[in-house]
């Protein structure tokens, strides 16, 4: 079930990946109400295409609970999930998928695909969570690097 205090936590670890100079996104998994894991975009700091916000997030979350099915975890993302971030999130077979700013830019989104997608696993997914705070917070972020 959704909780904002999720959402915000998100909003609050996408900050500290704008501090780094990474694009800002954060993601949390949550078990039973509980954070399991966190984590910000790495990519830039980590050298690592892989280093997004949900990878790391999910990567901690099947350490912790010893599996890598996280089946009764909900994850909650700062922005819509790329295609390798779904590929993760459905592969951790996570129950729900929460997310803030939506990825418009004009092709069918992840989240689209997934619903559409005949896979072994279905997840709910719910956008547009503290959407407007998400997407000011990302487009901020590439209008100032446009900028330099």
């Amino acid at each position: 079930m959704y909780n904002e205090k999720f959402m915000k936590k998100t909003i609050s670890l996408a900050r500290k990946a704008e501090a780094l100079d990474e694009v800002p996104v954060g993601a949390v998994v949550v078990k039973d109400g509980n954070i399991v894991s966190s984590a910000y975009n790495k990519r830039e700091s980590s050298g690592d295409a892989t280093a997004h916000a949900e990878i790391l997030a999910i990567r901690k979350a099947c350490k912790k609970l010893g599996d890598f099915r996280l089946n009764g975890c909900d994850i909650y993302v700062s922005l819509e999930p790329c295609v390798m971030c779904m590929g993760a999130i459905l592969n951790a077979r996570l129950d729900n998928l929460y997310f803030g700013a939506s990825i418009t830019n004009g092709s069918i989104s992840t989240a689209e695909i997934a619903e559409k997608a005949n896979l072994n696993h279905n997840i709910n997914i719910f956008g547009g969570n503290l959407g407007e705070e998400c997407g000011i917070l990302v487009s901020n972020y590439f209008k100032s690097k446009r900028k330099s």
